[in-house]
């Protein structure tokens, strides 16, 4: 078993001298290592300072804070009732509708109120500094629509704790890191079901404090299509009637997008989409055309079901010199949200990279009439139709 063993990690080692010593490409894999080592240190020392000005500002602010409890100075009636009103609108959907009045530190509040959110107004309004008394005269109501005063607005979720917030500070992610890393080592070290979900619950908080993004993005669960959102601008040398004419004609997509095979226009803004994932995966799914503007907007969404919820929307500005400049915001909900997203960039299936290959395709195919040697394009196929939409679009 040992002989195996040895023989094994003997031919890895071969292997890996045989990689980085190649002589036609194995000095530049050396160079590249090095420049993302070097580059890996100094995002490292910049973190590192990053966080130690946040535990820094924390800790005055944590000081300060419990000086001001033990030294509890009077606040004028004036200042508190601001202070009061703050507090309403975070956890209140009609701060407006409730008459606040303070005097000598006793606070009264009069009005109508949501029965389900006087629970949790009593209770912010006790914390708010300076207030030590409350004189609770609200009137709840269980719908909005018993009383005009309530009618409309929009529901307040309350103020959530550090770690429930959706994004969270260096030091939060510090502690983050460091307790999902001690979990996982701690469930490691175990047997039975118990130290299994420990060290489940540990990369899953280490994942959560690394990309500092929610667990409804990280799993792709209630994400919607906003799990990953990917940006990107380009400059055409190209009138804007004729991009925004090639962009509308969806069937021309796979002329410059490597990862899709087809897109099918149908009637009614709709369309059939063909595409290539990670892995050999293929998907298809039906989108709409959401937004229409003639040389200014176009935007679509992926139909409710489809497997992998997206969405796009392209802003066309033309340049000082007869250009056109593409601003494109996609955004998508892969399979296991974020995490699905890692693992596919490990498969080589990199999105952001991507999106940046495609529009430099995208660029020649206009500028040049060719995308990278798949095809020639000719003025003629790009010009602008002047014709409506297929179809009536939805706003």
């Amino acid at each position: 078993m040992k002989a195996a063993l040895w023989g094994i990690g003997g031919a890895g080692l071969g292997l890996g001298l045989m990689y980085w010593t190649d002589p036609r490409s194995g000095r530049w894999r050396r160079s590249h290592l090095q420049g993302k080592a070097v580059h890996a240190a100094h995002e490292a020392g910049g973190a590192v300072g990053v966080v130690a000005r946040d535990l820094s500002q924390r800790s005055r602010g944590v000081f300060f804070e419990s000086m001001r409890k033990l030294h509890r100075e009077p606040v004028e009636d004036l200042v508190l009732e601001e202070r009061v009103r703050s507090a309403l609108g975070r956890v209140c959907s009609h701060p407006g509708a409730i008459r606040v009045m303070a005097r000598d530190g006793v606070v009264r509040l009069e009005g109508p109120i949501l029965r389900e959110e006087l629970r949790r107004v009593l209770p912010r309004i006790g914390k708010v500094q300076g207030v030590h008394g409350l004189d609770n005269q609200l009137v709840p109501y269980a719908e909005g629509s018993a009383h005009p005063a309530l009618q409309g607005g929009s529901m307040r979720s309350g103020e959530s704790r550090p770690f429930f917030q959706e994004h969270w500070s260096p030091s939060e992610r510090l502690f983050g890191a460091l307790g999902g890393l001690t979990l996982t080592a701690w469930g490691l070290g175990r047997r039975g079901v118990t130290g299994t979900l420990a060290a489940l619950g540990g990369v899953m908080l280490g994942t959560r404090a690394f990309t500092n993004l929610g667990l409804r993005r990280l799993t792709g669960m209630g994400a919607g299509r906003r799990a990953i959102t990917l940006h990107k601008d380009i400059n055409v040398n190209a009138p804007v009637e004729e991009v925004f004419a090639f962009w509308r004609e969806m069937q021309n997509f796979p002329r410059f997008m490597t990862h899709v095979d087809e897109v099918i226009p149908g009637v009614e803004g709709r369309s059939h989409w063909k595409v290539r994932g990670p892995a050999g995966l293929h998907f298809e799914w039906d989108a709409v055309v959401t937004k229409f503007v003639p040389n200014k907007v176009l935007a679509w969404k992926s139909v409710e079901g489809t497997a992998v919820e997206n969405l796009g929307v392209i802003h066309f500005e033309p340049t000082p010199r007869g250009g056109t400049r593409v601003d494109i915001r996609l955004s998508y909900n892969p399979p296991a949200g974020a995490i699905g997203h890692a693992f596919a960039k490990l498969l080589g299936a990199d999105p952001k990279k991507q999106m940046d290959d495609d529009l430099l395709r995208f660029k020649s195919l206009l500028e040049r009439g060719r995308a990278t040697g798949r095809e020639t394009v000719t003025r003629e196929q790009v010009a602008p139709r002047r014709m409506a939409p297929r179809g009536p679009l939805t706003h």
